[in-house]
């Protein structure tokens, strides 16, 4: 058969095969396919407990909320990470289950906040710093509890939500980070007063300007320090 000929065939096959399933056909690769999910998450899982490495080591390269890694700093100094644990635990449990029921895993609370903040609470809470202060098993802890978070989404949707069409609910969970932040405003304010006078007035300032704007009062303390941070660097 000469290349025309096969070239012909080839395009009438394609013809003959249903619109469905060549739309199908580019969801076989590594972005499409299931068993990709737990490598990704892995992945980011990863690069965040690495990140919390950096902050127990040299206090710069957590990948989080201000407020929430001055929860992980409180346990440093104080010696109890209790609220940590607690916090980011509470949050990566609720988004494995929110992501097990309708698909889609929120960032913020389950790496950043479970992953990044809670896990590493509770090891250090027990006395395990191994996994934190060693930068390269950091990598390796967090691949390893990404690969099983993934896993266990993945496993649960697999079993369950493949026979039923019901979200169970899980729009309820799904924005909950961002409504408790709003309650975290002070705090913000405390360690900005904390770095230095000139930033704590700037917080105070930003988020009294945010709160009279009817905004949360945490980005407007964020934004307040920082302005103030410029025109009053901390010297180190």
């Amino acid at each position: 058969m000469d290349k025309p000929e096969k070239e012909k065939e080839m395009i009438d096959k394609h013809e003959e095969t249903p619109i469905y399933e060549q739309n199908l056909e580019h969801t076989k690769n590594f972005w499409y396919a299931d068993w990709s999910f737990p490598v990704i998450v892995g992945l980011m899982s990863a690069g965040v407990f690495a990140g919390t490495s950096m902050y127990f080591n040299y206090g710069t390269g957590a990948f989080n909320e201000v407020a929430f890694v001055a929860m992980l700093k409180a346990g440093m100094t104080g010696g109890s990470y209790g609220a940590a644990a607690a916090f980011g635990a509470s949050f990566l449990f609720a988004r494995v289950l929110e992501g097990s029921l309708d698909g889609i895993l929120d960032l913020g609370g389950s790496i950043l906040t479970g992953v990044g903040l809670g896990i590493p609470a509770i090891l250090l809470s027990m006395g395990v710093k191994a996994p934190i202060q060693n930068f390269f098993l950091a990598i390796l802890t967090g691949m390893l509890i990404g690969l099983i978070i993934g896993g266990i989404i993945y496993s649960i949707r697999h079993v369950t939500l493949k026979q039923s069409q019901s979200t169970f609910g899980a729009d309820i969970m799904m924005g909950a980070g961002n409504d408790t932040g709003r309650f975290l405003g002070p705090l913000i304010i405390l360690s900005a007063a904390q770095a230095s006078i000139p930033i704590g007035i700037g917080a105070i300032i930003g988020s009294a300007i945010f709160y009279l704007w009817k905004k949360p009062i945490a980005g407007g303390a964020i934004i307040g320090a920082m302005v103030m941070g410029l025109f009053f660097p901390i010297k180190l």
